[in-house]
């Protein structure tokens, strides 16, 4: 029988080797769904039918050797993508009965290469927290434990894929929602350089807002079990449906091997403070390419300061954000900055900047974003890849406050603003950058501990092969005690 924690990569080698067929690959997974699922409620939308019908078809073409990429392994998709003839509501009530009549082009992707797309996984409401709950489905736990959040907002995602109840994942990322679940549930994640894989077919925004073209910041990628699950999945994902798309620029790794790799380790940064147990995974990751022959420089840094990066992230997205909001609303934000002394960095004031900005101002932050994302690329010629948290702290209890600026984290002991979760996220984010996520090591509170890797753009697969170095030097997944 398949053993559901083997990496997706394994599972279709043995699919192909006919130790197993499509259709008993599917049985036991749907047998661990429903085992499992109850308790962790990754999976909130199931097609069985549907699959039973894919499983079929997958099974006559592995049997006439004509099997297409992802032949014959269930995966599930973020509820945030639409599938045709799934209720793709968002965990949004005003979204409560759509069912999309057809596949956001990733899905479509995934679907034409044999995928058997299963069902869907939880957000939160419209993907907005870093934790995983909504009035609809209700709240995702964490399969290490299940008192705390698996993050979000792809939280249903990785717990899916932690707990062996999915192959693959499709996930997306604006703020670290790929990689802070990833690195919570201590499994792969890759947010890919921007405008890489088309997301036609997300929402946010909302269908009846939807540009033709991809939105700022947001992207899709992959979760999965192992480094080149992330390798097959991304091959398959990648290629535009917007023709401003870049994918033609898609770059091969730079290295496949530690000797010589040249790291940058961030892990020193008074702005952004970490908890000395993710501190401990991400030194734990550079020390074992060093002892590989990596070349190691704890002081390289591109030439800008953490906290320029964090504020031009910070207010873009949030001018993105305000851009709908009716002008009455916009106004009344503006008359409130008077209320931030200049230079706030809290995450209130950056947001009430961001969405009151004037036309004027939002050119002038674009232009200081093409300066962060030149530098990047001076940075890139004599560093290949960074090693840095992807967060602060390892999972967080749940916390379902209704205002999450009363949220709090804990780093050190110390409380910090739950916003600060997302600092780490935005090196990467704010200058279009891929980042990888590897899972190193469990703590002494059995949460997981992983590493941010971020490469140039459209170098994501250098950020791959590192993290498929990590893994080949003794780190990786692990199946979790599933919340014992």
């Amino acid at each position: 029988m398949p053993n559901l924690f083997d990496s997706a990569t394994n599972l279709r080698a043995a699919l192909r080797r006919g130790e197993f067929s499509a259709r008993d690959l599917l049985a036991a997974t749907l047998a661990a769904i429903e085992r499992h699922n109850p308790a962790l409620n990754a999976i909130v939308v199931i097609d069985e039918a549907s699959a039973w019908q894919a499983a079929a078809t997958a099974d006559d073409r592995l049997a006439r050797g004509d099997a297409r990429p992802l032949e014959g392994l269930p995966v599930t998709i973020k509820d945030s993508f639409e599938v045709a003839g799934m209720r793709t509501c968002v965990g949004s009530p005003a979204l409560a009965n759509y069912v999309p009549v057809e596949d956001a082009s990733a899905v479509a992707r995934l679907r034409n290469a044999g995928a058997i797309i299963l069902g869907k996984t939880n957000v939160p409401l419209l993907t907005g927290d870093f934790q995983t709950y909504n009035a609809i489905y209700g709240t995702t736990n964490n399969p290490w434990n299940l008192e705390f959040s698996p993050g979000g907002s792809s939280g249903g995602a990785a717990v899916a894929i932690a707990s062996g109840l999915s192959a693959l994942e499709l996930g997306s990322d604006l703020a670290g929602s790929i990689r802070w679940p990833a690195h919570c549930c201590g499994i792969f994640g890759l947010r890919t350089t921007w405008n890489l894989i088309s997301t036609h077919g997300h929402i946010p925004p909302m269908p009846d807002l939807r540009l033709g073209r991809n939105p700022e910041f947001t992207v899709a990628g992959p979760l999965a079990r192992s480094a080149a699950d992330l390798a097959l999945a991304l091959d398959v994902l990648v290629g535009p449906r917007d023709p401003m798309a870049q994918a033609e620029a898609f770059a091969p790794a730079r290295k496949t091997f530690p000797k010589g790799l040249r790291v940058a380790l961030w892990l020193d940064e008074p702005f952004a403070p970490v908890d000395a147990t993710v501190a401990e995974a991400v030194q734990k990751a550079a020390l074992m390419l060093e002892a590989a022959g990596a070349i190691v420089d704890n002081t390289a840094r591109p030439a800008f300061s953490f906290q320029e990066a964090w504020e031009v992230f910070a207010v873009l997205t949030h001018a993105i954000i305000g851009a709908g909001l009716p002008e009455r609303v916009r106004e009344k934000l503006a008359a409130s900055a008077k209320d931030f002394e200049i230079g706030d960095l809290s995450q209130r004031a950056l947001q009430v900047r961001g969405m009151s900005l004037s036309g004027a101002d939002f050119l002038s932050l674009q232009a200081r974003r093409s300066y962060l994302q030149q530098e990047w690329a001076r940075f890139f010629e004599r560093t290949d890849v960074v090693l840095c948290p992807s967060a602060p702290t390892a999972a967080i209890r749940h916390d379902h406050a209704a205002d999450p600026h009363q949220k709090h984290i804990f780093v050190n002991g110390r409380k910090t603003p739950y916003f600060d979760l997302m600092h780490w996220a935005s090196l990467a984010t704010g200058s279009g950058l891929p980042a990888a996520i590897a899972p190193v090591m469990l703590g002494k509170d059995g949460l997981p501990r992983g590493v941010q890797i971020i490469a140039a753009s459209f170098e994501d697969r250098t950020a791959i092969a590192c993290a498929a170095m990590i893994e080949q030097l003794g780190a990786g997944f692990r199946a979790p005690a599933m919340g014992s």
